[in-house]
């Protein structure tokens, strides 16, 4: 009897030393993965995360083991563990969106892993944009390497999207692989796509002109919205900031009947709350009142064939200007005030064909109306563009063709007197490209794309891209392109309409051309620790001749545009690393140098409002216990050349080194809740720090006492003594100082 019971407790014992268990829980940036693959390397242990992304490895022997955790779309991460005498805890972040097996479109207009494409695509999903919460997409590519929002205006607040220093009508910005953003909207139709309805966004830098035409010259910018499979079936958005503004965005899924998914979703902004903080009598943000609506269908067919519609209507009434204007003053000359209205319809579809070969139709359409007063200068705008292509994706042996036929038609129209009849035009399109399977290391793309454009006959922009993957973990890429664009200036510079600037076109603009090569590396690193490291380094060229760029030195009071008789460049280098570290932390960083030049006569010089070196940065900590994550997020610019008056202006030619610094803490211990806050702007930094002004002539913005010589110049005189005519084109970063935001997200699933 003895002996049993010495056998039965040794066997409890026994059973106690081993009966030791793996748990944790698997997140992606702040948000738990149900479902994601959890195992022991080397053994048959295994077990899947539940809806709350925890999961546990029972019946555990002591010794050292490998746990490795996976997830569609996301990095795998392994960590080394050693079990002793107790259960041990392990958690993961898995990187979202930065695997090189991620699926991406904007590169080669097909779905291809981001592996095998030869085009580098950047890639940042939705958590990356929750870091930073903005209201709108253009705010919201801040923290994007390479890319910079400018603000074109310190009244009305307009803007435009930089990439590699190149000004914004050299960016395409697509919306499900559909140019609709172009012209007026470029300016004013970024803002009220809404946050919570972007899958990711796509970044290819260098030129895409082949596949996308004349405006992806410098890059593209592929804002791609969920399926409606994928998202919540309920989610809303909403906060709020100290200077009172206010954004809501929220939406639903259903079913509609048997085949169809409808995702709804609006974004709605507003602040109503005229600030005056640097004292000169104007508004330091606009006031805007805005709302979008989007609906995107989904419809099932025979065979998985596509069959996607997807609808946004936007409205927006934006004013800036004297703190004493409203309504009444619009379009006079009594009180200052910049007014806006925009409306503007979308369309974007996709269709397969019902044919045995792959090949698809999409189409997109846009509908954008402007009324706007800019002082007592009005411009009443009207832009309607029309796109359809076809595409044929063919793979004979190691070949991979892709064809397409595509037509453009655009119809332009305003107020001004460049346009005394409508613009309007249709553009016919062809391009092939083949990429070329050397075997698993090497690949080739070449590609040639033909436009018909009657004003200026027929236009040929080829394209080369090369992927050399000397292993699985590092990628090399060389590319190289030529680009075209036609210049509309009115719809893309807007100095031309605000302001006492005169606007002088000095000849009769020939298209813009460009040669361009990139060269990219990118690394990926893993430690038996769990830790991983993406080092992602590129170095462009690109060369323009017939560049327009607008002069603002030749005469302070005029802006002359013409065909530089010249040449431009853009040369650079950047780099990216992101980090996936132990215990919750995550963290990027990157960094850019470049200079943008034009050569005349000999002389080169600076272009206007591009800095020389930039950089970007975000530290995440999630401490699992307590459900906080903590986002630190900021961006630097170097000095930049801006633009004066005269000899006399006191105001700084070249701006200072800036930086805008964020941070936010999110809790999501709440089933369907995460409520977040924190501070935009930590340092309180504004442009006007160490400036005399930012408005020039803010107190006569009608320039009633400005006085001119006979050939037109600005005299001297005690009540202008730097002869300044009015201007608020001295613009390079926000006038929004320091101010504190909290928000509130639901989401069902």
């Amino acid at each position: 009897m003895r002996l049993i019971l010495l056998i039965f407790l040794g066997g409890i014992a026994s059973f106690a030393q081993t009966n030791y268990s793996i748990s944790g829980v698997v997140q992606s940036e702040g948000e738990v993965l149900p479902y994601a693959s959890i195992y022991l390397e080397g053994t048959t242990k295994g077990t899947t995360s539940n809806e709350a992304g925890e999961f546990i490895i029972t019946n555990m022997k002591p010794g050292s083991y490998t746990v490795v955790a996976s997830y569609t779309g996301h990095t795998t991460s392994k960590k080394m563990v050693t079990i002793t005498n107790k259960n041990y805890r392990v958690n993961f972040n898995l990187l979202a969106g930065e695997s090189l097996d991620e699926v991406v479109i904007t590169g080669t207009l097909k779905p291809v892993s981001r592996l095998e494409s030869p085009v580098p695509v950047e890639i940042y999903t939705a958590a990356f944009f929750k870091k930073n919460p903005t209201p709108n997409v253009f705010e919201a590519l801040q923290n994007v390497n390479g890319v910079r929002p400018q603000l074109n205006c310190n009244v009305c607040n307009t803007g435009d999207i930089h990439i590699n220093g190149l000004e914004g009508p050299y960016t395409l910005v697509l919306i499900d692989g559909m140019p609709i953003v172009s012209g007026l909207s470029t300016v004013y139709g970024l803002s009220g796509i809404p946050n919570s309805l972007i899958e990711q966004v796509e970044v290819v830098k260098g030129p895409a002109s082949s596949l996308y035409g004349s405006e992806a010259v410098g890059g593209l910018i592929n804002v791609i919205t969920k399926l409606p499979e994928n998202a919540p079936i309920v989610f809303a958005d909403s906060r709020i900031n100290t200077w009172g503004e206010w954004n809501l965005d929220a939406g639903f899924k259903t079913k509609v009947g048997e085949k169809a998914t409808l995702l709804f979703g609006t974004n709605y902004f507003k602040y109503d709350k005229p600030i005056d903080n640097n004292n000169d009598n104007f508004t330091d943000v606009t006031l805007q009142d805005r709302i979008s609506i989007f609906q995107k269908w989904n419809f099932k067919r025979p065979d998985n064939r596509t069959f996607s519609l997807a609808g946004r209507f936007f409205y927006e009434d934006r004013w800036g200007g004297e703190m004493n204007w409203n309504k009444r003053y619009r379009g006079g000359d009594e009180v200052y005030g910049e007014s806006i209205y925009t409306a503007r319809y979308e369309l974007i579809g996709a269709y397969q064909l019902p044919v045995t070969e792959p090949i698809n139709f999409q189409f997109s359409y846009s509908d954008h109306d402007q009324n706007s007063v800019y002082g007592n200068t009005p411009y009443l705008a009207q832009q309607r563009i029309g796109f359809g292509q076809f595409i044929w994706d063919k793979t004979i042996k190691n070949h991979d063709f892709l064809v397409g036929a595509a037509i453009r038609y655009n119809y332009y129209n305003d107020n001004t007197t460049a346009t005394v009849h409508p613009d309007e035009i249709a553009i016919p399109s062809l391009f092939v490209q083949d990429e070329i399977d050397f075997g698993k290391k090497q690949s080739l793309l070449v590609g040639l794309r033909y436009d018909y454009d009657k004003r200026h006959g027929n236009i040929f922009t080829p394209r080369l891209a090369y992927r050399f993957k000397p292993t699985d973990s590092d990628i090399i890429r060389l590319n190289a392109g030529t680009g075209f664009r036609v210049v509309n200036l009115f719809t893309e510079e807007h100095a031309a309409l605000t302001g006492a600037r005169d606007v002088i076109i000095e000849e009769a603009l020939k298209p813009e051309q460009s040669y361009n090569v990139n060269v990219n590396y990118l690394k990926k690193l893993y430690t038996t620790s769990g830790m991983q490291f993406t080092f992602d380094t590129s170095a462009w060229y690109t060369y323009f001749t017939n560049a327009i760029l607008p002069d603002y030195d030749t005469n302070p009071n005029q802006i002359n545009y013409s065909n530089l008789q010249g040449s431009s460049t853009s040369k650079g280098i950047s780099l990216n690393v992101d980090a996936v570290f132990a215990a919750g932390i995550s963290a990027s960083v990157g960094a850019t140098w470049q200079d943008v030049s034009q050569k005349e006569h000999g002389i080169r010089t600076k272009q206007i409002l591009t800095e020389s070196v930039s950089g970007v940065w975000s530290v995440s900590y999630k401490n699992y216990p307590t459900h906080l994550t903590v986002d630190y997020t900021g961006n630097l610019y170097g000095p930049m050349r801006l633009p004066l008056l005269s000899h006399l202006d006191p105001r700084a030619e070249y701006s200072p080194t800036w930086s805008i610094q964020n941070i936010q803490v999110t809790f999501d211990g709440l089933k369907n809740f995460d409520f977040y806050g924190g501070v935009k702007n930590l340092l309180n930094w504004t442009p006007n720090k160490g400036n005399p002004f930012i408005i020039a002539r803010a107190d006569d913005p009608f320039d009633t006492n400005v006085q001119f010589d006979s050939n037109g110049n600005v005299l001297p005189t005690p009540n202008n003594p730097y002869a300044l005519t009015f201007d608020p084109s001295y613009v390079y970063g926000p006038n929004q100082g320091i101010r504190f935001f909290f928000g509130l997200r639901y989401k069902l699933r």
